[in-house]
């Protein structure tokens, strides 16, 4: 874990090189759905649409970084393959604790449902992703019918589910980065099994996928193994994929296979395989 935690520290000015490299597929539209500056999401639409499935994301950087616009490789990425793209934007840790980051991803999503049918987009085949931590807000929509109830978020056209490096436990073996995380997003003291997609998980009619390495260096692979077991055993349909590029360490994964093709990259067309596979 040592070893990969370094290759993950050693990964980013790579990552960060490549990104910068990115032509614009197509330009998105910014739709606020609150008022502060997060609370935005940006849809893409391809210059040949190839699929009927919308994909919704939701962006890592940990709950403390990233938005929907430092994330447009991804939908620049989904647009290229043909697909029209969501990203959802959320207020950030340390300032804003949890729940709100879970309150605004079910905001957003229910703004660009919204959206889509106001512009006669048809949405009833949609498929929810994220990475990291992004995964873990993502699996919580999709996943936690109390959080859906109270959130009055309606899942019925949501088709799949994609995890790419989630932290979906939060008991067990932990990193040190992982840890001082979890103590921004969540009040002290606050019961964090209430935030926590495997304690919130209730069998689900949302086929799922998780893409996790065993080289991750910041999330350990029995987060993902834990999740899909669970998943399983209330019946509930989920695969486990496990990450075989030589590039594995998280950022690498969970973000930069969305700089490569499907061609260069495994994880990532079995990504967009996944999707097509659905019914």
């Amino acid at each position: 874990m040592m070893k990969d935690a370094v290759r993950e520290s050693l990964s980013y000015w790579g990552l960060f090189g490549k990104m910068l490299q990115v032509k614009k597929e197509v330009e998105p539209k910014c739709i606020p759905f609150g008022g502060h500056k997060h609370q935005y999401f940006l849809y893409y639409e391809p210059k040949n649409v190839k699929s009927n499935t919308i994909i919704m994301w939701v962006h890592g950087g940990g709950w403390n970084a990233g938005t929907p616009k430092q994330f447009d490789f991804v939908g620049q990425c989904a647009a290229k393959n043909g697909y029209r793209f969501v990203s959802i934007g959320y207020r950030l840790s340390p300032k804003n604790k949890y729940p709100c980051q879970i309150e605004d991803v079910c905001a957003g999503y229910k703004a660009a449902v919204e959206f889509l049918a106001k512009n006669r987009i048809d949405a009833s085949r949609l498929v929810i992703s994220g990475s990291s931590a992004g995964a873990h807000l993502a699996a919580i929509l999709c996943c936690s019918e109390k959080t859906q109830e109270k959130l009055d978020v309606d899942v019925k056209n949501v088709i799949g589910f994609i995890g790419i490096g989630g932290p979906y436990v939060f008991s067990g073996k932990q990193s040190f980065a992982v840890r001082v995380l979890l103590n921004q997003l969540f009040f002290k003291g606050y019961d964090r099994a209430r935030g926590e997609p495997y304690s919130l998980m209730t069998k689900s009619h949302v086929p799922m996928l998780l893409i996790q390495s065993k080289h991750d260096g910041l999330i350990e692979y029995s987060c993902a193994q834990q999740f899909y077991e669970k998943a399983k055993s209330l019946g509930s349909k989920c695969a486990l994929y496990t990450v075989a590029d030589s590039k594995n360490t998280h950022s690498w994964y969970t973000a930069g296979m969305f700089l490569e093709t499907r061609e260069k990259n495994q994880s990532l067309n079995q990504f967009f395989s996944w999707i097509e596979n659905l019914h």
